[in-house]
């Protein structure tokens, strides 16, 4: 397994300037642009709304989320 898109952060930074959706561990779920994250997977997205049971909660625009809160990471 050397190949380097076979890696979860390769495959995470393919993703970067891409719009993703997080979805957090309280249920609630991001989307955004992911500008940036690091090895805990900590990430800043921009443009981004707070969403709660399919319901658009409001624009945040820049929000940086633990990485320990996040369940799931997916492009849009």
């Amino acid at each position: 397994m050397n190949d380097a898109s076979s890696r979860p952060l390769d495959a995470l930074n393919e993703a970067r300037n891409k719009r993703v959706v997080i979805d957090l561990k309280n249920g609630r779920q991001y989307i955004g642009k992911l500008i940036a994250f690091d090895i805990h997977i900590n990430t800043v997205l921009t443009e981004s709304e707070e969403w709660q049971d399919n319901q658009l909660k409001k624009k945040v625009g820049t929000v940086f989320i633990r990485g320990d809160t996040i369940v799931l990471i997916s492009p849009e």
